[in-house]
């Protein structure tokens, strides 16, 4: 389980608020967000945090390190600019050349986590986006920047995270929904419930149009799956003796 950070993070949320309110600038939301990588989130200032991290003649503002290897990139922006994905072009390039998972793009009010996977290119999905804005905001702030926590990351909580939110997904849970076994499930409680058989095609499609676009975007077309039938070994035939 995660570190507890909710006292921490409340402490040190009104320095972020201050500084977006104040207009300050990205080189001190950096200075700020180093501190609190430090009194929240558990990195050695000295050991674990590097900053400006070079490539290429371009940087990456912060790199986290645990147990020696850096695990965590840090993109960082003022606290009043609007964060956009495109945010971190920079960030994930440095991380193509070495194979780095994680990006963090913060103002420090707003963060967001991106996942990358370099199979085929560069490829990035949002793990989550939260802000410390609100005093309702923060309770799930609190729950997923603990994941962030250098403790969490030794111990593969954030990894563990991501697997179960990626299983979560649209894109797996699509999967699943759209097996003719789920459809055959899915047609006998309908029909024992309003006694009508439904056609697999419009229960599949039905279930398509109750997702999201942007869910429906990840899972693709409707296409019913076929489970995979179990392969029965022929048997051998016995000659009879002459």
């Amino acid at each position: 389980m995660p570190p507890d950070i909710r006292k921490d993070l409340k402490r040190f949320a009104p320095v972020f608020l201050e500084a977006r309110d104040n207009g300050l600038n990205e080189a001190d939301t950096v200075l700020r967000l180093c501190k609190f990588f430090e009194s929240v989130l558990g990195y050695d200032g000295i050991v674990d945090i590097s900053r400006e991290a070079h490539l290429k003649n371009k940087f990456v503002d912060v790199c986290l390190k645990v147990d020696g290897r850096v695990r965590l990139l840090v993109e960082a922006k003022a606290g009043g600019v609007t964060l956009r994905d495109r945010h971190i072009e920079q960030a994930q390039r440095y991380a193509s050349e070495n194979n780095f998972r994680w990006v963090i793009l913060t103002n420090g009010v707003d963060w967001n986590l991106y996942h990358l996977t370099f199979e085929e290119g560069i490829e990035y999905e949002r793990a989550f986006m939260v802000s410390l804005a609100s005093p309702v905001e923060m309770e799930e702030a609190t729950l997923k920047l603990a994941f962030l926590h250098s403790k969490s990351v030794r111990k593969g909580d954030l990894d563990s995270f991501w697997e179960k939110t990626t299983a979560l997904g649209p894109a797996s849970m699509g999967k699943a929904l759209f097996r003719d076994s789920t459809l055959r499930f899915l047609r006998r409680e309908i029909r024992k419930e309003a006694g009508v058989l439904i056609d697999p095609e419009d229960l599949a499609r039905s279930l398509h149009a109750m997702f999201t676009p942007e869910a429906r975007e990840e899972i693709g077309p409707v296409k019913i799956r076929k489970s995979r039938s179990t392969i029965k070994k022929s048997s051998i035939p016995v000659v009879p003796r002459p």
